[in-house]
């Protein structure tokens, strides 16, 4: 193949690029982005173009091997592949959420944006198929590692959809939802250093220590506030939505979401300790 011969995978690398460039490009036209829904959807598109260069670029230049014999525990065909499956489910997120709140019959910009949206979201889509049929060993391609990933998205969703329901809201917070918050965090936190664990062989930080029986303690400790979160935050969140009250500038659909968004993660991390709980039966 020439240096300037495209594969299958390139041509959905630069598809990728350009679809996800029109979306952030768009709507900057019309001024910053104010809402926090739209601030997420504009942080997707630029992680989606981020990825889709980068691959590009990197293997363009064969420049893969190296990274992966330096940097990564796992193949790079490993670490691309959950890349590309992660933007695909972001993109769905964005793409989802800008057509919901900002598409409208006349808004012809909002239309073409969120159609950029949904192609970028099928070319990444495509290109996910594509790279695991190739069935890549790693951490990235398996379901424990896909389930890492979904609970930090989920819980940057959460972040986005708490700040929104607080947002101009001047009220005491309650304290079984300051409680939420601090679980949203809590469990993000350690989701993150597990996975930096698993992917890279310079921030090996938990070597110390057997990794399948720390990740089987914090999933145990993370169902636990889950648990915890999702009966406490539609007790409070639901009690203070008054129309009569400040609280009502918090729109109804934002606690909804939290709430929603937390029971997923509830659902991930269950789906999780069941499989670490699988395999650290396994290794005993």
């Amino acid at each position: 193949m020439s240096p300037c011969s495209l594969s299958l995978g390139q041509g959905l690398r630069i598809l990728e690029m350009v679809f996800c460039a029109l979306a952030f490009i768009i709507p900057m036209f019309r001024g910053s982005m104010s809402s926090p829904y739209g601030i997420w959807c504009e942080f997707v598109w630029v992680f989606g173009l981020v990825v889709a260069v980068v691959i590009f670029v990197i293997e363009k230049c064969l420049v893969d091997k190296l990274i992966e014999i330096l940097v990564l525990k796992h193949t790079w065909d490993d670490l691309s592949c959950g890349l590309t499956l992660l933007s695909s489910i972001m993109l769905l997120s964005a793409s989802l959420i800008y057509s919901t709140v900002f598409v409208c019959s006349t808004c012809i910009a909002d239309m073409i944006c969120a159609s950029a949206s949904i192609l970028a979201c099928v070319a990444y889509v495509l290109d996910g198929v594509k790279l695991k049929l190739k069935c890549p060993e790693g951490y990235l391609s398996r379901i424990r590692g896909v389930l890492r990933f979904m609970q930090a998205f989920v819980a940057c969703l959460l972040f986005t959809a708490v700040y929104t329901c607080f947002k101009g809201v001047e009220i005491r917070v309650p304290g079984g939802l300051i409680w939420c918050i601090l679980v949203y965090v809590v469990c993000f936190l350690p989701t993150v250093v597990v996975i930096l664990t698993h992917l890279q062989k310079c921030v090996n930080l938990l070597k110390c220590f057997d990794l399948n029986k720390l990740e089987l303690v914090f999933d145990a400790v993370a169902v636990a506030l889950y648990v915890s979160a999702a009966i406490i935050w539609p007790v409070f969140g639901y009690k203070n939505y008054k129309r009569d009250s400040k609280f009502h500038e918090t729109r109804i659909h934002d606690i909804n979401l939290v709430t929603i968004m937390t029971y997923v993660n509830l659902g991930l991390y269950i789906a999780d300790l069941v499989l670490t709980l699988i395999v650290y039966c396994k290794n005993k």
